[in-house]
């Protein structure tokens, strides 16, 4: 059956409600996935290219996790403060400081999937590296993947809060 004319809203059993015109699908889990599968590769990739033309690997200090769990943090509040504002006391955000959020919303969710799967990759291609410091390069990778993570699950929070109900809701 097709829509009515009037009704841009249709529904779609796998991914909901369609959005109507004017407004943003949220991120889909394929994107984030893409790019987490590109963040995989190219970490894994920078031990491989680094060993093969004799480089010394990087070594992850302690500032790259915090940097990305500061960002989360970030990310997090701002997304706490979004849902207060737009879902709980119905306020309505300024058109620029809403479409500022959206954007950094879906910049985050992409760059933390990413730069949080390829500190995985790295960490995974240390596994049984019989190199001086490879257990130190494993286990801040993986902190630093975690908090990548995180920048993801903050950025798409944010995404979510900028939400704006509908009258159907």
């Amino acid at each position: 059956m097709s829509p009515e004319p009037g009704n841009h809203r249709e529904e779609n059993r796998e991914e909901g409600p369609t959005p109507g015109p004017g407004s943003i699908p949220p991120t889909s889990i394929s994107t984030l996935l893409g790019w987490a599968v590109a963040g995989v590769v190219v970490g894994w990739g920078v031990h491989a290219v680094c060993s093969r033309v004799g480089w010394v690997p990087p070594l992850v200090s302690w500032a790259q996790p915090l940097a990305l769990l500061l960002l989360a943090a970030i990310l997090g509040y701002t997304a706490w403060a979004t849902h207060r504002a737009v879902q709980v006391r119905r306020e309505r955000l300024a058109t620029q400081h809403a479409v500022n959020r959206l954007l950094l919303a879906r910049a985050s969710a992409i760059v933390g999937a990413f730069v949080g799967a390829g500190y995985l990759g790295y960490a995974v291609s240390w596994i049984g590296d019989p190199a001086e410091l490879a257990d130190v390069r494993q286990v801040r990778s993986l902190v630093a993947a975690v908090c990548g993570l995180l920048v993801a699950v903050g950025g798409l929070l944010l995404e979510r809060a900028c939400r704006v109900r509908t009258e159907d809701d």
